[in-house]
Order: C-alpha cells, then structure tokens, then sequence
C-alpha cells in the first residue's frame, strides 16, 4: 500500500514539474551565450532572459510560445543587412529590448519585430532605431503592441517604411507608443475592432496615421504632431476618433484628418490646431463632427463632393483663415449650434443663441480657388469689403449654408 502511495506521490510530482517552465539565460558568461541557442533549446511556456550587451545574430526566429525579455535593453543589431526578430507561432512576447540597423531593402518588407500569423502577442517596451519597419504584424489577431519608441531615418518615402505596419489584423491593441521619422507612424490596413490610443506619432513623412479598409477601430487621446499630413482615414465604416490633438501639420496640402469614403463614424472632442486643413472630407456619409476645436487652421474644414447627412454642431471654430470650404453648391448637411469667432451677429434675448443665422463662407474662398496666387491679398482691406458684402447679399456662395443656431460662446471642454 505504502508503494502505490509512494508510486502516486512520484507521478503527480512529475507532472507538476513537466508544467513548470523553466528560464533561460543569455550573456557572455551564461550557458547561453546567443539568444538563438536559448531559443532552440528552450521549450513552449519557457522565458528567455537576455542581459545586457550587444548581439549581431542576423535573424532570430521564434517558432516556440516564449517569452523573450531583454535586462537593462540588450541590443540587438541587424547590421543593415537583415530583419531582426520574426515570429511565427502564437503566445509570444517581447520586452525590453533595443533593435537597431536592419536596412533598407527594396524587395522585402524588412522590419524590427514581425509577428506573422502569430496570435495572443505582446509587444512591450522596446526601443527600435532604424529598423525600416519597426513593428509589423501580418495575420495576427488578439495582440498587444505597447509602451515602445520607434525612431527611423525616413528620407524619403519610397525608400522607407512605417513604424507600426498592421495587415490583415483583428483585436490589437496600440498603445502608449512613440513613433517618429518613418514614412507613416502607424499603419492599419484590413484591421477590425482594434484600438489606437494615448500615442505620439511625429515628424513621419507622410502621415501620423494611414489606414484603409479597417472597420470599427477607436482613435482616442493621440496626438499627431508636424507630420507631412496627420491622418488619412479611407474605406472605412463606423470609426470612432475622439479626444485626438492634430497639430502643426503643415505643407501645400498638409490635412489634420483626411476622410474619403468614410461611413457611420464619430469625430468627437479633438482639437486641430495649425494645420493648413483641419479636416478634409470627400465622400463620407453619416459622419457627426461634435465637441471639436478649430484653432488656427488655414481651412478648419474643406468639404468636397459625395458627403451627405453629416452633422457638424458644438464645435469651435476660432482664428482659422478659413472656417468652411466646399468645392460645389450643394451642400446636405447639418452645421446647426456651433461657435465662430468671426460670427458678427447679435443676441437680443440673451439665450446664447444668435438671432441671426451665420454664414461661414467667404467669398474670398472661392477666389482662391480660381486664382490661387491672391493669397497675398488674403488680410487687404479689399478682401474684407467683398467678404463683407457677399455676406449681406450672397451671389456667389451658397445660400443654403448656415448656422441656423450660431453660439454666442465658446463651448467650454473638460
């Protein structure tokens, strides 16, 4: 009896040991002195801890479920010769590392870290330096990309890539990164019920973020600073964009947020702030632009053909060149109850309503756009007494286009 007793303790104990992971080490005086042998022998489950100093192992590839933890940010340099990390299985993840110096290559999509059909994923905390593309994930889904800083050396954009590249992708988290001086900061394409939030994507070459073809994805609290442009949304349906700032995006045709063929979305509580177009829509339908600031924008919004039934109300429209532009006469949209510092109406009632509708479009929009070299008429006295006289009796611009309501006060955000 005391030996089956004895047989049944050895057999549990076994069990529990073959459950338990076990960690292995890499540095010069490690048994493990390159992150490859600790991965090949390491097993699903098991985390590999790499300490500090300098490894130029070409690409590491990890088709093992591990955690890959970096002490004090080893490096890991490419040489720019080859891609970094590549990892091909699922319920990996990857902390605080600093990869550097993959290389351009116009024949493959170089990156960092590259998660390919590779679920259940973390990304955290990572440094990465010239990499081409940072982080690119292809197929993945339910992953986490988080608390990283990723610099590249953009030059141009044919020759560059984007600092967080995602494709074909469901569930990602994005959060809390800093992206900079790459071609886009952050790309989606065909990405679904992803979220982006709380991150800095600066100085990118053409945008602070690209995504097309992504549905029901939330941008909220980013910020999006001196990009070429700052954020291009394309063949989307039911995006949420709220409490964003988009500034300094300047250039001849610089757009805080570019929207074509956007359906069903929320543009809420996000300030655009010296860019030369704030937002710019061309065939987006069912959009409701509410609780935004306008401040110091060459065109706050430039409406082109296609957008209909969207509403534009509660926003500030402060200090902007210009407030509204559209490129017809037609116009099937709701821009009741907003504030305009150029309104020059009254208030009798004192309701906080203006008694008189606003017109936000100036004559001198349409000049413009004839005859583009008159922007250095833009603060004549002369273009303010046409301006002034097309508002009394419009001919020129749309007389459908008003704010019935016009608030005589700043909406106050908290």
């Amino acid at each position: 009896m005391k030996i089956k007793y004895f047989i049944f303790l050895c057999s549990v104990w076994l069990i529990a040991q073959n459950g338990i992971s076990k960690q292995l080490e890499v540095c010069s005086t490690c048994p493990h002195k390159t992150i490859k042998s600790a991965i090949e022998n390491a097993e699903d489950g098991d985390k590999v801890v790499v300490k500090k100093g300098i490894y130029k192992e070409g690409n590491i590839v990890i088709k093992k479920s591990i955690q890959l933890i970096g002490l004090d940010y080893p490096i890991l340099d490419g040489e720019n010769e080859t891609e970094i990390l590549t990892v091909n299985t699922s319920g990996v993840t990857i902390e605080g590392f600093q990869i550097q110096n993959v290389g351009t290559s116009y024949i493959e999509d170089r990156a960092g870290i590259r998660f390919e059909r590779a679920n259940n994923f973390v990304v955290r905390n990572n440094k990465l330096y010239n990499t081409f593309f940072g982080i690119y994930l292809a197929h993945s889904n339910d992953g986490i990309v988080e608390g990283n800083y990723v610099e590249g050396e953009a030059a141009k954009e044919m020759s560059s890539g984007n600092a967080i590249h995602i494709w074909y992708c469901k569930r990602v988290k994005v959060e809390n990164n800093h992206v900079k001086k790459h071609r886009d900061g952050i790309y989606f394409e065909f990405v679904d019920n992803s979220l982006i939030q709380n991150n800095l994507s600066e100085e990118n070459l053409r945008y602070g973020l690209h995504f097309m073809f992504s549905n029901d994805d939330d941008y909220i609290n980013n910020e999006f600073r001196n990009n070429g442009a700052g954020v291009a949304v394309m063949f989307s349906r039911r995006i949420n964009m709220s409490e964003n700032l988009f500034i300094l995006n300047w250039g001849k045709a610089s757009y805080g947020l570019l929207l074509k063929e956007i359906y069903d979305a929320e543009i809420t509580n996000n300030r655009f702030v010296e860019n030369t177009i704030g937002i710019f829509a061309e065939g987006s339908t069912r959009v409701n632009f509410l609780n935004n600031d306008f401040v110091n924008n060459g065109w706050a919004m430039k409406v082109s053909g296609g957008c209909l039934n969207n509403q534009v109300s509660k926003n500030n429209f402060i200090s902007n060149s210009f407030d509204l532009s559209l490129n017809s006469s037609a116009y099937e949209n709701s821009i009741d109850g907003n504030y305009w510092s150029e309104y020059s109406g009254y208030d009798l009632n004192r309701d906080g309503v203006g008694d008189i509708p606003h017109r936000p479009i100036k004559l001198f929009n349409y000049v413009l756009k004839k005859t583009p070299e008159a922007i250095v008429l833009m603060r004549s006295l002369f273009i303010d007494i046409i301006n002034f006289s097309e508002k009394v009796s419009p001919v020129f611009t749309p007389a459908n286009v008003l704010d019935n309501q016009p608030s005589m006060k700043i909406f106050e955000r908290t």
